[in-house]
């Protein structure tokens, strides 16, 4: 058995860190990507398919030109022709299918809802596809940083290419994502359990890798940017790594290379009382390598962890 309580935070600060990457998804060439939604749609002219996707007529020859087809017409594509959406990205399928979805709009009304579907609400539907609850953990797998979701938020953005990674990686129904409306979301749970929170345990003053703990965080009143929980044979932690102003509370120190959870009260001075269990000591800041804040507590009442 373990009881929960919780650890006051009202200091901290928390810091965003976002990396660069390729995106895991890319488009084949775009000429022949151009080629599969001529069949998709049944026309043999690049001016039909401009009807068909409801842009200017030169897009089309734009696309081939720079290699690159926007992610709003694949979405476009697939919603109108019910087409396979691997096939048409990577033309690896035999065929595509023609028969398009009872529910949908058609034509103009299909891409405004479309692209008007961009900003808070698509990627909600994302970090819900991935199993995500952090922002951050949606950057790192893109390799985007956190400005650049910030600015599809602000703009009300429609992040086309980025959707189509998503429901090609999930598998999550690509109506629902693109529009919120039909499709289903059936993988969503499944992801979210493979998408656990990092394990580590304490041993001898040392951390070492468990695996991932599976929990969903909404329970708990805090937003948490990089989450790992750290236990030992006694309790458990869940600790937040991603601050660095240091605040009265529970907190992963390093000291000498050994790691354990301290209870850290602030002095004048710049000083620092550093307690553990019965000890209590005090130092310098620049003593400690203070790894991240508890922000909740677990206690094991028969001293095991399983």
């Amino acid at each position: 058995m373990w009881c929960v309580y919780t650890v006051d935070h009202n200091c901290a600060h928390v810091n965003y860190f976002c990396g660069w990457s390729s995106m895991s998804y890319t488009q084949s060439n775009a000429q022949e990507l151009i080629e599969r939604l001529l069949s998709a749609y049944g026309v043999t002219t690049q001016r039909a398919l401009a009807e068909a996707l409801q842009v200017p007529s030169n897009n089309v020859s734009a696309w081939s030109q720079r290699n690159s087809v926007p992610g709003s017409a694949i979405i476009k594509c697939v919603l109108d022709t019910g087409v396979d959406l691997n096939w048409l990205v990577s033309g690896k399928l035999a065929k595509a299918s023609l028969s398009k979805g009872k529910e949908l709009p058609s034509g103009e009304v299909l891409l405004k809802e479309i692209t008007s579907n961009g900003g808070k609400t698509v990627l909600n539907r994302i970090m819900d596809a991935y199993g995500f609850t952090l922002q951050k953990q949606l950057c790192e797998l893109l390799g985007i940083s956190s400005g650049t979701v910030s600015t599809w938020i602000r703009r009300n953005y429609f992040p086309g290419d980025v959707v189509i990674a998503c429901a090609l990686e999930t598998g999550v129904d690509l109506q629902w994502l693109a529009t919120g409306k039909g499709g289903n979301k059936s993988n969503i749970m499944e992801t979210k359990i493979t998408n656990g929170i990092p394990h580590k345990r304490i041993l001898s003053g040392e951390i070492k890798e468990a695996g991932f703990w599976e929990i969903d965080l909404d329970f708990i009143p805090y937003k948490f940017e990089n989450p790992e929980l750290i236990s030992s044979n006694k309790a458990a932690w869940l600790v937040e790594m991603d601050i660095s102003d240091i605040s009265n509370g529970l907190w992963l120190v390093g000291i000498d290379g050994k790691y354990d959870i301290y209870d850290l009260a602030i002095l004048p001075g710049k000083k620092l009382n550093v307690t553990n269990g019965g000890f209590s000591f005090v130092c310098d800041r620049e003593q400690l390598l203070i790894t991240g804040k508890v922000i909740v507590a677990f206690d094991f009442l028969h001293n095991e962890f399983i």
